[in-house]
């Protein structure tokens, strides 16, 4: 029953493509393929864009961003003898997404057009984004998992969980069913609006819905194909990135909010080392005061490097010191109102005969002076001072 469902959605929608391909004919686009060692594909892109040119009598360039490949890529363009196609080879800067963004500054038609080199993405669905587009919508995706849409037959459980698990940790930043998708349509004026473009990895089009503030985006269900030619880009490295990236975005979406969220994370790293260490001087025969105060001062240092790190990152300065200074002078209140919300609870509600008394006091400490932390160190020790020169700098 679902075969001929999608079997049903998929011939309404190539009858719809046909009834409305006049909007597309003058409709004038770009294509950007960022490249690397993509020669062998090339031609085979090449051809399956010319079919769809004639066919259709589109009006389009294609701009292949390529990586320094060396390896025939200019030639296989240059050979092919299209007009409408071009290279840029790019000497110092290399990825995905920034080949993108090359791309998309260096168009000229109103249009813009994002697909892979390695010919997993159906040429002949570019109407459909096109069209897409001009039914209101901010940004058209290709996507995989609506109805309709497909992968190949071999893809390896693996290969799908690793997707999925993406795609979920995604989700805070759009709904649409596939995001990670790297074939997709959006206008050129829309791109030009986008805020601080700043990608890591290779999501660019999870980078654009979130800084050019899209909410209406369209999904357009694709076949999606493996490479014929090559070797796929996706490496562990390039997942560790997409994480990476996601903090940023979480970052620019959600502001204030992750940037407490990051901040109670690293203090919940600084309770188990401040428990660590109080008890580890407990059973050294430390006295409660001393025990007490062991452990909120290592747990300070940490959490004063992890914030720096992490939580704060935007704000890092070479003078580290300085900044420490800064960061015990604005928790000073926190750690005070730790202190003795601690030593008050273990004195006094605390019996001596509990097993987990004092480290339950000190939980209480904790809690007591997050909010006093989170305040000083935000607005005082970490502002938000050249956050666009520095963001560039975070790893």
């Amino acid at each position: 029953m679902d075969d001929l469902l999608e079997m049903a959605v998929e011939n309404v929608s190539n009858e719809l493509d046909e009834a409305l391909a006049g909007i597309v004919v003058h409709t004038p686009f770009s294509v950007i393929v960022p490249t690397y060692r993509e020669a062998e594909n090339i031609p085979l892109l090449l051809a399956e864009l010319d079919v769809l040119r004639q066919a259709n009598d589109l009006k389009f360039e294609v701009l292949f961003i390529d990586d320094d490949s060396n390896d025939g890529s200019v030639e296989a363009v240059k050979e092919s003898g299209f007009d409408w196609a071009r290279i840029v080879v790019r000497k110092g800067e290399r990825g995905l997404s920034t080949a993108v963004i090359e791309g998309f500054r260096q168009a000229q038609h109103p249009v813009l057009i994002c697909m892979d080199c390695d010919l997993s993405h159906p040429v002949d669905r570019i109407p459909s984004l096109i069209l897409m587009l001009a039914s209101g919508q901010q940004m058209a995706v290709g996507s995989r998992y609506i109805l309709g849409g497909s992968t190949d037959d071999d893809w390896g459980l693996f290969r799908w969980l690793n997707s999925r698990i993406a795609t979920i940790l995604a989700r805070p930043l759009t709904r649409i069913k596939d995001p990670m998708s790297g074939f997709f349509s959006l206008r050129r004026s829309d791109f030009q609006r986008a805020e601080d473009l700043n990608p890591v990895g290779y999501k660019i089009a999870l980078e654009l819905m979130v800084k050019c503030g899209f909410q209406n985006v369209g999904e357009v269900p694709i076949a999606f194909s493996d490479r014929v030619h090559g070797e796929s880009k996706l490496s562990l490295r390039e997942q560790l990135k997409y994480i990476q990236h996601l903090r940023r975005l979480y970052i620019h979406k959600f502001g204030e909010a992750m940037h407490l969220a990051q901040f109670l994370v690293v203090g919940a790293s600084g309770v188990v080392i401040n428990l660590a260490v109080l008890s580890a001087l407990r059973v050294l025969g430390s006295s409660n005061s001393i025990a007490i105060a062991g452990g909120i001062a290592v747990s300070v240092i940490t959490n004063f490097l992890l914030n720096r790190r992490f939580s704060f990152s935007y704000a890092r300065r070479p003078e580290i010191m300085t900044q420490f200074i800064g960061f015990l002078g604005a928790s000073a209140v926190g750690i005070l109102v730790n202190y003795f919300v601690a030593i008050y609870v273990a004195t006094y509600w605390i019996s001596d005969d509990s097993r987990f008394g004092l480290q339950a006091a000190a939980v209480i400490g904790i809690l007591s002076g997050v909010a006093f932390n989170f305040i000083g160190n935000r607005f005082f020790v970490f502002k938000k001072r050249h956050v666009r020169n520095q963001e560039a700098e975070e790893s």
